[in-house]
């Protein structure tokens, strides 16, 4: 058993995994900061491979600084999505030295932090590196959606299965999911196999499951006026965001989007 997760050990399998050939969640994420005037100085909390930092510095002509708290990760944005500066760090006590014009948190990563004491340093290092009237910008899960109970958001009782092929090898996955209420987590368990001989891993991670209201709430506190608060359209909502689609004035799907503006 481990808390490791394979797809973020192992970029080119997260990246086969997760295809963004588009790259939907890197326009989305510039569309949303020209709407709302953010300046070109962008920092990518939880970069990953590096897909979404590279296309807004590439395509968009953003200066991008990408941080992440896998090694791996960093090394393959380097090596494979080159032009922002990636750097390991931890997103509850980074200190860059420097202040940008939006900090972007995509793809959920902003759940990792499952206490309250860590979402608040997190939201304080995002506003000590921001420029007065900086921008905040986060896509992440529902908790509404989850703890709702409404038919199709409770999760599955029986393991979700993905295959994907890297290298030649066939890697297969069991993915269960379920609400630890009292924590207010959403809890993975995922058995991985291969076809190529190697040992079965189970590992284990979890999401902080957050209200709309909730965040509004932190974000406050953290000294951030909340423009938007939406669950659809965006990057990873069915069906996606198209160029040009408004917001909703609904908050019951799957899926958060959040822009915040420091004070």
């Amino acid at each position: 058993m481990s808390t490791r997760n394979l797809l973020t050990d192992t970029p080119e399998l997260y990246e086969r995994r997760f295809p963004d050939p588009g790259r939907l969640a890197a326009r989305w994420t510039d569309a949303t900061l020209r709407r709302h005037g953010g300046g070109p100085r962008v920092l990518d909390v939880g970069c990953g491979t590096g897909r979404d930092a590279a296309w807004l510095h590439a395509h968009a002509a953003r200066e991008v600084v990408g941080i992440d708290t896998s090694a791996a990760m960093v090394r393959h944005a380097r090596t494979h999505h080159p032009g922002p500066d990636y750097r390991l760090a931890d997103m509850r006590d980074f200190d860059l030295g420097r202040v940008f014009d939006a900090v972007v948190c995509l793809d959920s990563a902003l759940l990792y932090c499952h206490e309250n004491a860590e979402l608040a340093a997190f939201l304080d290092r995002c506003r000590e590196h921001l420029v007065p009237g900086g921008l905040f910008v986060a896509e992440l899960r529902n908790g509404a959606y989850f703890l709702q109970g409404a038919e199709g958001s409770r999760p599955e009782t029986e393991p979700r299965t993905d295959t994907v092929v890297r290298a030649g090898v066939t890697y297969t996955s069991r993915t269960t999911l379920w609400v630890d209420h009292g924590a207010q987590l959403l809890r993975r368990r995922r058995e991985w196999t291969s076809d190529d001989g190697a040992p079965a891993r189970v590992q284990l991670s979890a999401w902080r499951l957050l209200f709309p209201r909730e965040l509004d709430y932190f974000l406050d506190v953290a000294g951030f006026d909340v423009l938007d608060l939406y669950d659809r359209p965006g990057p990873r909502t069915d069906p996606p965001w198209v160029d040009g689609a408004p917001p909703a004035a609904t908050g019951h799907g799957d899926r958060l989007h959040v822009v915040a503006r420091r004070r």
